[in-house]
């Protein structure tokens, strides 16, 4: 009895053991497999993706055969495997239905990247609403960093199936457009020639042209009247950035310099306002005042 009972302390022991060595040798690997990631990323600029994706293989590998064996050493489990293995057409066809979804996860997962429609760190826009970067592929899903700092969850079979915008496949440099109302009564081209001027001097702007563009002579800046509006006419200039983070810089900086270059020389950047009149015997009521034509009063009945 006593022998029985040290025996089956023993298989428990060992069962934990390698439990525990399991858990302890995949966390090791992921800390040592996460370090060369990063090495290799900064010095030798290697694409992470197909690291990151097989660190999470690997650690899948190292889990499912360390329980496998932890379940063979001890003789209860391993009876109850047994009678499951017994049963493996029905369990096939059960597994299958529960995990349908898992594996297509895992199958797209593999595509992503073997394919590579985008990597690690590449800023994506799905849907025209979720914006943000690459931070990790698993066999599961992709885990995407938005501007707020936020981490979006999407599942591999989803974001496989979705349009994706890439702004790093390529060519990762951007063309921003750069768009001001001015008044009907403002100088057209002494706005194009304001545009194009503090465009040119943006320490982030890039020369996009082409050398056949450089060759016929080109602009550097292009600065185009695009729509003549209800209360305004548009002007566009097109300005090239290294990448998204550069063009989202460079475009915030140019409305605040436009401005104040329109400020500075007299253009007037309008804005729309309507003035109401009422429908009233005025020729009755001599007391009746017109409606005010003052800019400021027209422009507080804005909707």
């Amino acid at each position: 009895m006593r022998e029985q009972l040290l025996e089956n302390l023993s298989e428990i022991g060992l069962f934990v053991a390698i439990i525990a060595i399991t858990i302890i040798v995949a966390f090791v690997f992921q800390r040592i497999f996460t370090r060369f990631i990063q090495r290799s990323s900064i010095v030798m600029r290697n694409d992470p993706t197909n690291y990151k994706f097989l660190k999470h293989v690997l650690s899948a590998v190292i889990y499912i055969l360390g329980f496998s064996w932890a379940i063979y050493t001890f003789p209860p489990l391993r009876t109850v495997a047994n009678s499951l293995l017994a049963g493996a057409a029905i369990l096939t066809v059960a597994a299958g239905f529960a995990s349908q979804q898992a594996l297509s996860n895992v199958v797209s997962g593999i595509f992503i990247v073997v394919f590579k429609p985008f990597r690690v760190n590449d800023r994506l826009t799905i849907k025209d609403t979720l914006t943000g970067v690459v931070e990790d592929i698993t066999l599961r899903h992709t885990v995407i960093r938005d501007f707020n700092n936020r981490r979006i969850i999407i599942p591999n079979s989803v974001i496989s199936e979705e349009i994706i915008v890439n702004a790093d496949l390529g060519d990762e440099r951007i063309c921003r457009w750069i768009e001001v109302g001015i008044s009907y009564d403002s100088n057209v081209e002494l706005a194009k020639a304001i545009m194009r001027e503090e465009t040119l001097n943006h320490p982030l702007r890039i020369d996009g042209r082409s050398p056949k563009m450089i060759e016929e002579g080109a602009d550097e800046v292009p600065v185009r009247l695009i729509s003549l509006g209800d209360f305004a006419v548009t002007l566009r200039a097109w300005a090239w950035a290294n990448d998204q983070a550069d063009a989202f810089v460079m475009h915030c900086d140019l409305l605040e310099s436009i401005k104040k270059r329109f400020d500075n020389e007299g253009i007037e950047i309008p804005f729309p306002y309507r003035t109401l009149v009422f429908k009233k015997d005025l020729e009755g009521n001599p007391s009746q005042e017109p409606p005010s034509e003052d800019p400021e009063i027209q422009g507080s009945l804005d909707p």
